[in-house]
């Protein structure tokens, strides 16, 4: 890539009923426009009822509206037909993007053979309630601490080659009508291609969704787990990414043992020791993230996040296992979609 042609960038962002959101997440964007970092900001408004796509017009973003509300998936496919950029960069409604994400994306896109760069959301989310500042914080901590080499997606502030993504496909909105899994699938048909896909924890953006533990057990069951677990038993298997990798499915195990040892007290009471003995383990297992969790809300948070993270393990993981069932033992190979209630 030569310094005196950079690659072009097209900004996407994907919008419903966004428009309380628009006066903080757009103008970073429209700053890198007026300042030549960015070609393009195209705000897709899917079927909004508010004013979502008036403010971003009166803002300064180019916006196109879907025939009918199609979820996110759809409406970057429709801006990567009228995007101008070499690079779609994707930026969700409810992220703030850091001004230097250019310098990264065209950074990473110049080494050889990469289709896709994703980042992660920085350590000051929005929601300061500790359930939401523990959810946003440990999407951050896996992927700063991911391998940099990736064969997954995320959407939520990544950037794909606009050749690339027309190439492949786009988003698969037949299979993932509801927003869940899409951008890890794609990632999936990227990486067959042979292109590299990189995580760049330099890429940033400040998550402004506020999670709390309903939203978030919905999510991360229906939205995340299930349709993930198929996705990779279908495909090939556990992969070793981000929070399927070895090291977690062995912390998994730790949580599940702990589940079972609390569940036999009642009738083996002589046992207490051994929950104390795996939670003990569960912290020695953990350490890591403990520290990380500290480090940004002291002793007692990071305590509440390794206690509700052993009840993020256990019903991942039987999550996973009844997906298994399903595959081989009920033949349920085909089941994928993702459907509107």
């Amino acid at each position: 890539m030569s310094s005196d042609h950079p690659l072009s960038i097209s900004v996407v962002m994907p919008a419903y009923n966004a428009e309380h959101l628009l006066p903080r997440v757009l103008p970073p964007l429209i700053e890198m426009l007026n300042t030549g970092q960015v070609q393009q900001v195209l705000v897709v408004d899917d079927q909004s009822p508010d004013g979502t796509a008036a403010l971003a017009r009166e803002m300064g973003a180019t916006v196109l509206t879907t025939p009918v509300n199609g979820g996110p998936g759809a409406a970057r496919n429709l801006a990567a037909q009228q995007a101008t950029g070499d690079i779609l960069w994707f930026v969700d409604s409810d992220v703030i993007a850091w001004p230097d994400g250019p310098d990264h994306i065209r950074r990473a896109m110049s080494e050889d053979n990469v289709g896709a760069v994703f980042g992660s959301y920085d350590d000051a989310p929005d929601g300061q309630a500790w359930f939401s500042r523990y959810k946003n914080l440990l999407h951050r901590y896996h992927h700063q601490r991911a391998r940099r080499e990736a064969r997954t997606f995320w959407a939520g502030c990544g950037a794909i080659r606009r050749d690339v993504f027309l190439e492949v496909g786009g988003f698969d909105v037949k299979t993932y009508e509801v927003p869940s899994i899409e951008d890890i699938e794609l990632g999936y048909r990227i990486a067959a291609t042979g292109r590299r896909i990189l995580v760049e924890p330099l890429l940033q953006g400040k998550h402004l969704k506020v999670w709390t533990i309903r939203n978030s057990l919905s999510t991360d069951i229906f939205c995340r787990a299930l349709p993930w677990a198929r996705l990779m038993i279908s495909r090939e298997g556990l992969t070793d990414d981000l929070n399927t990798s070895m090291a977690e499915r062995a912390r998994a195990a730790i949580a599940g043992l702990l589940l079972l040892s609390l569940l036999a007290l009642p009738v083996w009471p002589g046992a207490w020791p051994l929950p104390l003995l795996l939670l003990a383990a569960a912290l020695v297992a953990n350490l890591d993230l403990v520290r990380a969790m500290s480090g940004h809300g002291g002793p007692w948070f990071a305590f509440k996040c390794l206690l509700y993270h052993q009840v993020y393990y256990v019903y991942s993981a039987t999550v996973y296992v009844w997906c298994l069932f399903e595959y081989h033992v009920l033949g349920q190979k085909q089941k994928l979609r993702v459907t509107r209630n």
